[in-house]
Order: C-alpha cells, then structure tokens, then sequence
C-alpha cells in the first residue's frame, strides 16, 4: 500500500468508508476504525485510524487527535485483555523518511513478547554530540513558547 494523495485513492479511506472489506475490523467509533493490517507482525497487532484524511499525526487537529487518543486507550486495553502481551508498541510515522508508506495518519498497536521475532526498534547507540542536543533542545523550547503565543 503506497497512498500520498487524496481520500479519494487512499486505502485507509476505502477501509474508513467499509469499501475495502479484506481487512478484520475490531472495532469502531463514529471518528476512528480499527483494524488488523494484512499482515501483523504479532497475534493481536492492530491499527487505529480516524476516519477523516489526515495525511500524518502532526496534521491532526486536537480533536482529531483526542478521539484517537481515546481510542488506541480503549482498543490497547482491549488487546492486553484478549492477548496478555508482555508489552505494547504504539508506533506512527510521519513522513517517508519515517517509513511512511500510507499517507492517513495510522498508528499501531502491536502486542509484544520476548522473542516475538520483531526486533529491536531503536539503533544500539546514538551517534550525536552533547552539544548538538542542547542546541535542539534551546531551539525546540523556544519554538514551543513562540507556538503557545500563537
């Protein structure tokens, strides 16, 4: 699946508007849809989406992103009672530099478990100097005042 256009082409808007049936739906709100992806990388691995097209979670309204919030709460603790996973990943992408591949905001939920075959998800160790980080830091920091004063 490779979307980056309108709802019009998006796969996530087929399954949001239950054109495309080959997916398994495990629940539903009047904003958001979950589901399984074609192929899980764990038994119980879900996806979130809101029904809306919103290309990535930093393009999300707040209200968007509260009724999505709400749901991966509610479907998380849906899968570690149905599942009992040893831990939970919540992952979305923004961007294909992020892996991005569909262009609808979507995050998943993936039950894990020690040895599950997943694999790590963070490099072994960072590359970056103290100095470059306070730099980031300072400027996202200011960034952040100057966006409240908005």
């Amino acid at each position: 699946m490779m979307t980056d256009g309108s709802s019009d082409d998006c796969d996530f808007c087929a399954i949001a508007r239950h054109e495309d049936t080959s997916v398994e739906v495990v629940a539903e709100g009047s904003e958001w849809i979950a589901f399984f992806p074609l192929e899980p990388a764990t038994p119980g691995h879900t996806m979130v989406i809101p029904k809306a097209h919103v290309r990535d979670y930093w393009e999300g309204d707040v209200g968007l992103v509260q009724d999505v919030s709400t749901a991966l709460l509610r479907v998380g603790q849906a899968i570690q009672r149905a599942v009992s996973p040893e831990g939970m990943n919540m992952i979305t992408s923004a961007g294909s530099a992020a892996e991005q591949t569909v262009f609808h905001l979507h995050i998943h939920l993936v039950p894990r478990w020690t040895r599950d075959g997943f694999g790590k998800i963070w490099p072994v160790e960072s590359k970056y100097e103290d100095d470059q980080l306070v730099d980031v830091a300072a400027r996202i920091a200011s960034e952040f005042e100057a966006g409240a004063s908005r």
